[in-house]
């Protein structure tokens, strides 16, 4: 189904700027913006996937991944079809490349009050809009993150950042928590690999942080593309000066997509930026995709509080948001 789109403006001769995301896109009557499913139509900008959804199901909230934000919970996820990125590298390609009009999609119809419901029928103590990008189905995320908020619900987005200042500072009285991918520090990289731009990245990172939504951030690590020892110190850098609170996923590439010929992460790679993250200060540095380095230690004491296995919670022993050992009050959000 389609709804009128939030954010834009009209312009002369039909046309309409967009201003969801850092693309800023005017759009001429009858095209898509860059995301491939917001259409103008006759100067009125439309969302093809309001309540289409794409791929759904249960996860552990660590595979967001997010691993201060009530661990060993789990969220109801949910995409639709699109993405404001190109990424070469995308794992969810087949669903976030999909273009309405382009492509055959199937679709799952689902009103707003249709998937809190699930969620609340699975158990679930969040709903996550990911697998894609939220940010293009933002009409749909927002009406389901109000219903959910009312229903005792909390709401996660996992996203690339490339937000706008508005989009944002509208849906934060409603947003618990983002996972945000910062895929690189090198302004060509975006372009190249995402048909994008580093620094709305990073603002929206600095945006969310000042509208109280709690972060993590999470960094793939392609071989040759963004792993050279002055990008993973740049990246350390810029984080602990958001705030060495916030936990740094550092995620071992495989190959998939376009880039099907580039050789897997090595261990050795993701440890040296695991270090130099540690270095900089940041006080919860995890690897993804591999069977280690995914437990929360004290920062203080450095007393083990959460033992993992790849999504699984084997011990937790955070007492009431604090380390049982020393009583420090730790970063995230572990209770009610």
């Amino acid at each position: 189904m389609k709804k009128e789109a939030l954010l834009y403006e009209r312009l002369e001769h039909r046309k309409v700027h967009c201003f969801l995301c850092a693309h800023n896109c005017q759009i001429e009557n009858e095209k898509f913006g860059f995301c491939g499913v917001r259409k103008n139509e006759d100067g009125v900008l439309y969302s093809y996937v309001y309540g289409e959804i794409i791929a759904s199901g249960v996860d552990p909230i660590e595979k967001k991944p997010l691993y201060h934000f009530f661990p060993g919970e789990s969220s109801y996820s949910i995409a639709t079809a699109g993405c404001n990125f190109k990424c070469g590298f995308c794992q969810n390609w087949q669903i976030s490349q999909a273009s309405i009009g382009k492509s055959s999609i199937d679709t799952i119809k689902m009103l707003p009050e249709d998937i809190v419901d699930k969620a609340r029928e699975s158990g679930a103590k969040s709903i996550a809009y990911t697998y894609t990008e939220p940010t293009v189905f933002f009409e749909y995320a927002y009406d389901i993150a109000k219903i959910a908020k009312d229903a005792g619900l909390y709401n996660v987005f996992v996203t690339n950042g490339y937000m706008s200042r508005k989009a944002i500072e509208m849906i934060a009285p409603f947003l618990d928590a983002a996972n945000i991918d910062l895929k690189s520090f090198r302004e060509d990289f975006y372009i190249k690999n995402c048909k994008a731009h580093l620094e709305p990245v990073l603002n929206a990172i600095r945006v969310m942080r000042e509208n109280n939504i709690w972060i993590e951030l999470t960094t793939l690590i392609i071989p040759g593309e963004n792993d050279s020892k002055q990008e993973l110190v740049d990246i350390a850098e810029f984080i602990a000066g958001v705030g060495k609170d916030i936990p740094w996923h550092i995620s071992r590439f495989h190959p998939d997509f376009q880039f099907s010929g580039y050789d897997e992460t090595s261990i050795e790679v993701l440890k040296k930026a695991e270090q130099i993250g540690k270095k900089a200060g940041l006080q919860y540095v995890y690897l993804g995709n591999i069977l280690e380095n995914s437990n929360t230690y004290c920062y203080k004491c450095g007393e083990l509080l959460i033992e993992r296995m790849c999504f699984d919670i084997k011990k937790n022993k955070i007492d009431n948001g604090k380390c049982f050992a020393c009583g420090t009050l730790m970063d995230g959000v572990f209770v009610e």
